[in-house]
Parts: structure tokens; C-alpha cells; sequence
């Protein structure tokens, strides 16, 4: 990579005239050549420079400050109350909520003003189960195509996913680090995004996708996946302590464990519990010492008590517990992220033991939320959609499935200010301190313009495309059909 072949002569010579020819350049450049599809250019050379001792320091790609925008003629849904406030109008300035008042003042020096003729404005949606870079691409494609592919693809589903006013995402298992960093930095639109990194799985379990021929596992040895960052495999305590430290060095905000079979995963069915509760336990632990926590995935009841037991913050799906575990998950007080899945619709058409274990998950999904409402569980909404742009877009019809058991109200409450608390879980790990969810003075300037009132139309989040009139996120206008 780093070769010079135009001075001849004296190998002494050629070393102090020409730095291409120091061991230590060639040194560095066979590491540099081994981490490329591991950890990128960038990385790659920044370490390597800091190793010989020579100064770089990275020009962060930081966004010109958002300008100050003034709506007028706001009707509010605050993302708490069953109930609009009418006649307002939301001063924002920089990536804040300055001022909610009643009334029309005058227009701030330098201010946009949008004049919102009565509309509703709410709170930007949170979805707390996203897979930001595995939700519109097929699977094949994942398991065999170009990473920087992967992320082209995935920045376009980013757009699109604050288009349909998700303005956050928790982000559950991918190689999201560099992903969220752009976004951040704006290079590319698209929502806040909560990551936890790479999914941390047993042997055999969800998320293990190696194929058999891989198999048996050999120790130091990654597999695709696992080169990958989208998976991480484990086998015992002190493994997953490892992995999770992994994590969260990177910046994930949570860690997901997975503790049980998955319906994407065909060699796993929904009823096996794939870690000992040691390793759950050592899990729960590390994440502890960091002051955050974990979320574990899991179906079945006894995976579920092995999750509660070990001391998770929050579960994944939880579709097949039963009554004494929905009663122990309230006594705990662990979160319940889970989704309203109904029929094949929500899943694509599978076959085989994925088609099977999709069946159970509809077939439960009824008495999930009946039992999260009778023990008043702290539950939060997530889509996880996966592998498919078409069922990407299902976001908002996802949302709209939730009428079947709570109020309009108590379903936009679950998208924002809910599903916000879930956020503020990870603690001093938060990329994102301030207050989410919610339009009020001081808050982060997320919110969507509504043509029409979702209170009494849910449906009107589930076609985005003609609903949302302004889209707005950090304080940035993302969205703007109206005239003027």
C-alpha cells in the first residue's frame, strides 16, 4: 500500500531519504492492509499515524447551527395529554424549544415563519425497534453484499424513515456506530438513532446465522456476521462480559442480548432459551457498571423469568409469556418493547419453521397486550421491520395496529413521551439528554405538522407521504408542503 520503487541505490540511503522505506512504515502498512474491511481508511490511518507519534486530529463534520423558526396558528398534542391546546404558536431556535404561548407575535429578526392555519403539530415518533441498516435490504444481500453498499442503501432507508416522522430510532442490533455519527454530523438525513451494536447471541441461537458448515465453532475465529459487527457469538460468562464491554466502547446506548429463538431465524424456534442465566446475569452486570442496561430478546415465558431474574432493564417481543411471568415483569418494573404483529402482512410470506413460528407470534399477540394491560406493564412500541423495503413503509400501519387495545391518545403517548422514557433508560450513556417525545419549552426540536387531527384519525400517520406537512428534527426542516 505504501511502497516507493523510484530511489535506487543504497537500502541506508533510501531509509533516510524516503519514509517508505522505514520497517516501522512497513510495519504499519500490513496492519493497516488487515483492519481496511474491518475498521475503514480512516480508522485505520489514525491509529496508525498516532502509533509513529505524528499529530492528526480529524476535522469533525459539524452542520451550520439551524436557524429560528416561528409557527403560528398551532394546535398542540404535547405527546401527554388526551387533549389539544388550540391557538398557539412554538418558537424554536437552534435545536430547542424556546417559547409555547398562546396568541401570534411578532416575527423574531432572521425567523422563519410558518403559518400552520390551525393544523396539528406533535411530537417527532420514536420506533424502539429498528434495525436501521437490515430493514429494507433482503437478507442475501446482507449475508453476501459489499458493506459500503449495505450503508448507501441503509442511508437512503434513513431518509425515509424520518420522511414517515420517525425522528428516533433504538436501534437493535447492527454496525450502526459510523452510521449514527453521520447522521449526527448531517452528512445524511435521517432520525436520531439509539444503538446497540452488534445483537450478542449464543451458539445456535437467534442471530446466529453462520452456516453449517461453519459449524463447529472454532475459538478466535469470527464469522461473517461477527467480522461484520452485526452479531456477536458467546459461549459463557465471561465471553458476553466481553462482548457487551465491546458495545459499549463503540458508543452503544444499550446492549441487546439474545436470550431465546427468533421467527427469522429458522433453526431457532420461539420456545428455546439459548443462554444460561449466568451469562444473561454477566450481561446485566457490565451494562450496570456503565450506568445503562440491557434489553434481551425472548418469547417464551421461562426465557422471559431468565431475562427479569438476571436483572434486564427491558425485554424484546415477550409474545408467549404467560400470566405469573406478565405478573413478574410488573413486580420488576422491566420495560416491555414489543409489536403488534397480526398476519403475514407484517411479515412478508414465509415458509417452512419461520412460517411456524410467525403463526405463534399472531396468534399471541391478542393476549400480550391484554396482559400488559391488566399488570400495566411500561410498554413501548417498536415495528422490527425487517429485510424488506416494502415492509419498511409499514411503520405507521404497525402504530395504527395498537388501536385494537388502547385510545388513539394512549397510542400517540406510547410513540412519543412512552417510548421517550424507554430512550432516557440508558442514562449517562444517552446520546441524547435532553427531553424527547414532547413539545414543550426546553425540549429538542422534533415534530411533525399534521393535516388533520390523529387524535380522532390515527390512520393519518399511516400514509405519511400526504399527512405530513412539516417534518422537523434537531431544529432542521426536513419537510415543508406548504404554500408560502
Amino acid at each position: 500500500m505504501y511502497a516507493c520503487s523510484s530511489l535506487t541505490g543504497d537500502t541506508v540511503i533510501r531509509r533516510a531519504v524516503c519514509l517508505c522505506h522505514r520497517p516501522e512504515i512497513h510495519s504499519l502498512t500490513s496492519r493497516i492492509n488487515a483492519e481496511l474491511t474491518r475498521r475503514g481508511f480512516v480508522a485505520g490511518m489514525a491509529a496508525s499515524v498516532a502509533a509513529l507519534g505524528f499529530p492528526f486530529k480529524a476535522k469533525a463534520q459539524t452542520p451550520p447551527p439551524p436557524r429560528s423558526t416561528l409557527f403560528t396558528n398551532v394546535r398542540l398534542f404535547d405527546g401527554r395529554s388526551a387533549n389539544l391546546r388550540d391557538g398557539l404558536h412554538v418558537f424554536v431556535e437552534g435545536n430547542r424549544i424556546k417559547s409555547i404561548a398562546s396568541g401570534t407575535p411578532a416575527t423574531p429578526e432572521g425567523a422563519q415563519l410558518i403559518d400552520c392555519k390551525g393544523r396539528v403539530m406533535m411530537p417527532g415518533m420514536i420506533d424502539a425497534h429498528w434495525h436501521s441498516l437490515f430493514a429494507a435490504l433482503p437478507l442475501p444481500v446482507l449475508l453476501q453484499g459489499n458493506i459500503g453498499y449495505i450503508h448507501l442503501a441503509g442511508s437512503a432507508e434513513a431518509e425515509r424513515t424520518l420522511l414517515r416522522g420517525f425522528t428516533t430510532v433504538r436501534d437493535l442490533g447492527g454496525p450502526v456506530f459510523a452510521f449514527k455519527q453521520a447522521i449526527d454530523e448531517g452528512l445524511i438525513p435521517g432520525p436520531r438513532i439509539y444503538p446497540c451494536g452488534a445483537m450478542i447471541t449464543g451458539s445456535g441461537g437467534h442471530g446466529d446465522l453462520r452456516p453449517l458448515s461453519d459449524v463447529p465453532r472454532t475459538p478466535g475465529v469470527q464469522s461473517f456476521t461477527e467480522r461484520t459487527g452485526a452479531a456477536a457469538i458467546v459461549d459463557g460468562p465471561d465471553e458476553i462480559r466481553m462482548r457487551v464491554r465491546e458495545q459499549l466502547t463503540q458508543g452503544a446506548s444499550q446492549v441487546k442480548i439474545v436470550g431465546g429463538g427468533g421467527v427469522s431465524s429458522p433453526r431457532t424456534p420461539l420456545d428455546l432459551t439459548t443462554l444460561s442465566e449466568a451469562e444473561v446475569r454477566a450481561a446485566a452486570e457490565t451494562a450496570k457498571d456503565w450506568n445503562t442496561y440491557i434489553t434481551v430478546h425472548a418469547y417464551a415465558s421461562n426465557t422471559v423469568q431468565r431475562a427479569i431474574n438476571a436483572g434486564a432493564g427491558c425485554v424484546e417481543h415477550a409474545h408467549l409469556m404467560d400470566d405469573a411471568t406478565a405478573r413478574l415483569m410488573a413486580d420488576k418494573g422491566v420495560w416491555l418493547s414489543t409489536q403488534p404483529f397480526l398476519s403475514d402482512e407484517d411479515t412478508g410470506r414465509l415458509t417452512g419453521p419461520n412460517l411456524v413460528s410467525a403463526q405463534q407470534v399472531f396468534g399471541a399477540t391478542d393476549g400480550l397486550y391484554k396482559l400488559a394491560k391488566k399488570y400495566k406493564i411500561k410498554t413501548a412500541f417498536g415495528s422490527d421491520m425487517l429485510f424488506s423495503a416494502a415492509l419498511a413503509q409499514r411503520q405507521g400501519i404497525m402504530l395504527n395496529h395498537l388501536s385494537r387495545w388502547y385510545s388513539n391518545s394512549e397510542v400517540l403517548a406510547m410513540a412519543t413521551s412512552t417510548n421517550a422514557q424507554l430512550m432516557a433508560l440508558s442514562g449517562p450513556r444517552n446520546p441524547y439528554p435532553g427531553k424527547l417525545g414532547v413539545l414543550e419549552e426546553g425540549a429538542y426540536a422534533d415534530l411533525l405538522l399534521v393535516d388533520g387531527n390523529p387524535l380522532d384519525n390515527l390512520a393519518l400517520l399511516a400514509t405519511p407521504e400526504t399527512s405530513l406537512m412539516v417534518i422537523m428534527k434537531d431544529g432542521k426542516v426536513h419537510k415543508n408542503t406548504l404554500k408560502g
